[in-house]
């Protein structure tokens, strides 16, 4: 017998059977478990008048925490140790298309950009690496929560074709994601001639770089869509598809001015507004993606549905989390733009006036971010944010409460942390 010390987090006796969690808090004996477990027990009333339960039933839960002050490359360890979950060094996901010879052609064009300040070379570096922000990070989503939901038995596959608990059209999915996603990369990397200066280089550098964005973005996406239709799922290519017309939605939306530069419109009042078009930006994409990886498995309409939640809290989770990057990081050009989670909450909360001198901050000819990022602090924007994804982060991990527990599950829950780190 283990000796554990339990503290109770929360109870509520509303119904006869209810579903109470604790937090372990010390145990002398079992070195094994983590410091931050959690058991759920399940109660059943004795009788209606009783206030007394009889435990029936618990499950034991792994330690979900992954970021600490002491570790600095979460995200990383956390790609590290889903990878090797998912058995797929997913962080060259879409390196197979980025290697064919069309793209090989391409690229020995772009070595005439070497040198140039166009935004290509900047994506193109990112495809291989990119620090923290890793750009496979959908694609090993994708894969994880297809482990994670394991096989359908009622589905006409049998186990010994998946692979390292995937279906080999899963895994395609997840390379569909990352390729799409790297399209629209690209094609966000198409600069406005008007807005060229004389410190941007050459013009003729700038229309160059930007044919060779177009046209290689527009062959990723094509061989993305040859990818979904030897899928051969007509649900899964309409999901898909939609979620490439919301990218392209995104960037006519009034969150984008006609010079494809961020900007809040006058009718901005709420934070659904942003809620709305980051779903249209990322958020469709992954969560439509994880629940076409439930379809192509044969699973239930309610789980492709808690599949998409997954996916598009997560998004919401990710995307604050680095708009409170961009103001906490203290850099002296943060990479702070308009539309961000801070400054539109800010225009929620704050008056007329301050939001007029807010944005006269914004219109100076070198921005003043200091007091930008001075007022958004003080009004408790940054604080509202970090609630916020705080709470989307928990909705994504509540979301998953559905799936059996394993070791995928347990990498979901701690890529969710990780790439939501707000401290």
């Amino acid at each position: 017998m283990y000796s554990l010390i339990y503290q109770l987090r929360m109870v509520s006796f509303e119904s006869a059977t209810k579903i109470v969690s604790f937090t372990r808090v010390y145990s002398k004996s079992l070195q094994t478990f983590p410091k931050c477990s959690s058991i759920k027990f399940q109660l059943n009333k004795l009788s209606s008048s009783s206030d007394k339960f009889q435990i029936c039933k618990y499950t034991f839960f792994r330690d979900y925490r992954v970021t600490t002050n002491e570790d600095k490359k979460s995200v990383s360890k956390a790609v590290s140790d889903a990878e090797k979950i998912v058995g797929y060094p997913t962080s060259f996901l879409s390196l197979r298309c980025l290697l064919s010879d069309e793209l090989s052609n391409i690229a020995l064009h772009m070595r005439k950009l070497v040198g140039t300040r166009h935004p290509l070379l900047k994506t193109a570096r990112g495809m291989v690496f990119d620090g923290k922000n890793n750009l496979q990070l959908r694609g090993l989503l994708v894969m994880l929560i297809s482990k994670a939901a394991g096989p359908n038995p009622q589905a006409p596959y049998t186990e010994q074709e998946m692979i390292s608990g995937v279906y080999p059209s899963q895994r395609s999915l997840a390379e569909i994601t990352e390729v799409i996603h790297t399209a629209s990369l690209i094609h966000k990397g198409v600069v406005n001639l008007a807005d060229i200066l004389p410190e941007d280089g050459p013009l003729s550098d700038m229309e160059f770089g930007n044919k060779m964005a177009v046209l290689s973005g527009d062959y990723l996406l094509s061989s993305a869509c040859i990818g979904l239709a030897k899928l051969g799922n007509p649900l899964v290519i309409e999901q898909v598809a939609s979620s490439i017309g919301d990218m392209m939605a995104a960037e006519f939306t009034p969150f984008t001015d006609a010079g494809g530069k961020s900007t809040v419109p006058e009718s901005c009042n709420s934070f659904s507004d942003w809620l709305k078009q980051t779903h249209l930006s990322f958020g469709s994409l992954l969560a439509r993606s994880c629940q076409s990886a439930m379809t192509l498995a044969g699973h239930s309409e309610d789980l492709g549905k808690m599949a998409f939640a997954f996916g598009e809290n997560t998004t919401y989770a990710h995307q604050l989390s680095k708009d409170i990057a961009a103001i906490t990081n203290q850099d002296e050009n943060p990479n702070l733009r308009p539309t961000s989670a801070p400054v539109v909450l800010y225009r929620e909360m704050a008056s007329l006036e301050e939001i007029n001198k807010m944005y006269t901050f914004w219109q100076e000819e070198k921005i003043n971010y200091k007091k930008i990022l001075s007022a958004l602090v003080d009004s408790g924007a940054v604080d509202k944010c970090k609630q916020l994804c705080l709470q989307y982060r928990n909705k994504a991990i509540s979301s998953l409460d559905c799936y059996t527990e394993s070791d995928a599950k347990v990498a979901l829950i701690n890529m969710v942390t990780a790439v939501s780190d707000v401290r």
